[in-house]
């Protein structure tokens, strides 16, 4: 973060996974109607983020990030976030017993309305036309009207984060996440047959809690146990939107994106002279880089030195995503790349991006064997190599869909039918994601285990 940096420098770049609109006057219309609304986050939010963000990358918190694919101005409303708010609350439980540490709970929510695609069109029955971009760009409806990028469709997507956002501070601090109401919930999922091997888990959590009240602490006492510090973030993809909400900070007098607490740069936009990160170079906020197997050890460490010139911790946050099976192949590499630059930085695990299948049945999907196998070689990589593994990223949803194959409720091929609403990529439902939750705190339960082995032998 330099002072010659000025939010419109990405202008001047190669931008790819961006819109062309077609109207330029409507284009900056929007834009400046942008530049004057509020900013949804505040600096000092993002600043918080970060200080915990720190203590992760110092191995004395867990980083848990998740939520939808790709918001929807169709399918949204209160439930769905309170749905989406409440499993991160119980995951976030679970993982905190496993962890033995704080978690960090970060949503993709408020703000992740923009998609990258594999390809800028597709066909379907000879029909070929521009590609589904998310909301915030253009429509799902197959049709040539639809995908054209409305520019206008930004300042919906600002109502809707707005909204989103109350809503999800409301929550935090209101009451609804009261540490016993959230175990609550949980004893719920492992009263069910199929659950029954989280059940000893569970068991512990709850008498720790009953420690706790018969300690004298409750939420009627203390504070901390009936609200959560809750952070929104999204991909940084469509520029001109992040652009327009980008503010300076008048106590640091540093630039802040307006538009989430934490910002993240895509497997396919990480261009080190590109648009994207010269753009999150600039900003405040804490700055995720998806990391896939095409990326080189010298382009992760040009990567590090654009994005955190400082090297402060915090700041920074791996996403690794290379699939189940290939993540031996890729993951050392980079691994002692960082430990080569005495890089701080967060090692988070994105286990869904690189399992997407098709199904027989013709829908794409993923299958949770697949999610778990891939979070298991992320942690097995990092206790080969004496570092931490500090989160994981997922998409996921409160609804009870039908997207992803396998878990405790054994969703399966026929079944992707009944209820698949994604208008991208296939996500995780309720049952799914806390399940898994459980099986990342057993994870990080073995990893505390070596680690504690290891320093006693030393």
């Amino acid at each position: 973060m330099t002072k010659a940096w000025s939010k419109s420098d990405w202008r001047t770049k190669p931008r790819i996974q961006m819109p062309e609109y077609m109207d330029p006057a409507a284009l900056a219309a929007v834009e400046a109607r942008l530049t004057q609304y509020p900013p949804l986050v505040f600096a000092g939010e993002a600043r918080s983020l970060r200080r915990e963000l720190a203590d992760v990358a110092n191995g004395k918190g867990f980083l848990l990030q998740g939520g939808d694919c790709a918001e929807s101005f169709g399918e949204f409303g209160a439930d769905l976030i309170r749905d989406t708010f409440k499993v991160m609350l119980q995951m976030a439980m679970v993982l905190t017993y496993g962890a033995k540490v704080p978690v960090v709970k970060v949503g993709r929510m408020a703000g992740q309305f923009a998609k990258p695609r594999s390809a800028p069109t597709e066909v379907k029955e000879g029909v070929e036309l521009p590609s589904y971009r998310g909301d915030i760009i253009n429509d799902l409806d197959f049709t040539p009207e639809s995908r054209i990028p409305n520019p206008e469709k930004m300042l919906q997507a600002y109502t809707q984060a707005a909204a989103t956002l109350n809503l999800l501070r409301a929550f935090s601090k209101g009451g609804y996440a009261d540490i016993h109401q959230v175990h609550a919930w949980t004893l719920g999922f492992t009263d069910r047959d199929e659950a029954e091997k989280y059940r000893e888990m569970a068991t512990r959590i709850a008498d720790a809690l009953d420690f706790m009240k018969s300690a004298g602490l409750t939420s009627e006492n203390n504070s901390e146990l009936a609200t959560v510090d809750f952070y929104t973030s999204h991909e940084a993809l469509l520029l001109e939107y992040e652009e327009a909400l980008c503010r300076i900070d008048t106590t640091t007098g540093l630039p802040l994106a307006g538009s989430g607490h934490m910002l993240w740069i895509g497997d396919r936009t990480r261009q080190p002279d590109g648009a994207h990160v010269t753009f999150c170079a600039g900003v405040q906020n804490p700055i995720g880089l998806k990391c896939g197997p095409s990326i080189t050890t010298d382009d992760l460490k040009v990567l590090m030195a654009r994005l955190n010139p400082k090297n402060e911790a915090g700041r920074l946050t791996l996403i690794a995503r290379f699939g189940a099976g290939s993540v031996g192949d890729h993951l050392p590499r980079l691994v002692k790349a960082v430990q080569e630059e005495g890089a701080n930085v967060v090692w988070s695990c994105d286990p869904m991006h690189g399992n997407t299948i098709k199904s027989a049945s013709g829908y794409k999907t993923r299958p949770f064997e697949s999610v778990l196998r891939e979070v298991q070689e992320f942690f097995a990589v990092h206790n080969a190599e004496g570092t931490y593994p500090g989160g994981v990223h997922f998409e996921m949803t409160g609804k009870d869909v039908t997207e992803c194959t396998g878990g405790v409720r054994a969703v399966s091929d026929e079944d992707l039918s009944s209820r698949y609403h994604t208008a991208c990529d296939p996500r995780l439902n309720a049952s799914q994601a806390l399940e898994l939750a459980f099986l990342v705190a057993e994870e990080i339960e073995t990893h505390r285990g070596a680690t504690g082995a290891a320093k006693r032998t030393a």
